[in-house]
């Protein structure tokens, strides 16, 4: 079964997927409860790598109560911990790789991404069950099958790897686009945000590179027009 394939029907079923890998950060998202003036929850660099911060990310969720969380919300946690962590481990094998930065600057914010959703994991009490997993292995078989065949792809060549940071993010935009219309909880809306705003940016940040290698990309997961429009509008700032 082919990747692209697996992601059409792997979204649909919206399966329960629990996964860990010691993300980057954790530690810092659930130690700040600060208040004061907060500063922005994710930081943006001149290449678009997009950040979050955890001391702020903590001091933001810690102002909202703890709602009530309904299990479409439960669920989509979930799927996107390990949906973000699985961006990390592809990226981190083409930074070790390849040379253009973008992967390695990536790879390191998409470490933050992944600690994000598991802060909100945390804060709700739900286990995250592939705890102790090294990068690149995953319990769900569908997300394994689709980290191999990304990493295949990004063995090919620098090019193929950059098509494939685009793929990633592409999926992540529709993704995390479709379920925010299932979530009411304002600390999860306020990390989905964030992270749908760092996904186009690093989508713009994947396109430059690919422009400047002389490729060319068509979108698998959004629109030609809403591709268009993202990889030609200014880096965003985080919220």
């Amino acid at each position: 079964m082919s990747a692209r394939h697996w992601l059409g029907e792997h979204t649909m079923s919206r399966r329960v997927f629990r996964a860990s890998v010691a993300g980057l950060l954790i530690g810092g998202l659930l130690a700040c409860g600060g208040g004061g003036d907060p500063s922005p929850v994710m930081s943006v660099d001149s290449t678009g790598a997009s950040t979050f911060d955890s001391a702020s990310l903590a001091g933001q969720l810690a102002t909202y109560p703890l709602a009530q969380l309904s299990g479409a919300e439960a669920d989509s946690l979930v799927f996107m911990r390990q949906e973000e962590q699985l961006a990390h481990d592809v990226y981190a094998v083409s930074a070790t790789l390849w040379t253009p930065p973008v992967f390695a600057n990536i790879t390191a914010s998409e470490a933050t991404h992944s600690a994000a959703v598991k802060a909100l994991l945390d804060r709700y009490q739900l286990t995250d069950p592939l705890a102790g997993l090294p990068n690149g292995s995953f319990k769900a078989p569908a997300f394994q099958a689709l980290y191999d065949a990304l990493v295949l792809a990004s063995r090919v060549s620098a090019l193929e790897a950059v098509k494939v940071g685009l793929q990633i993010e592409e999926l992540d935009i529709r993704d995390i686009t479709q379920q925010l219309a299932a979530i009411d909880n304002p600390d999860i809306q306020t990390v989905y945000g964030n992270l749908v705003r760092g996904s186009r940016n690093h989508l713009r940040a994947f396109m430059k590179v690919l422009t400047q290698m002389g490729g060319t990309y068509v979108p698998r997961y959004i629109s030609q027009t809403e591709f268009d429009a993202i990889v030609n509008s200014p880096v965003e700032t985080g919220g």
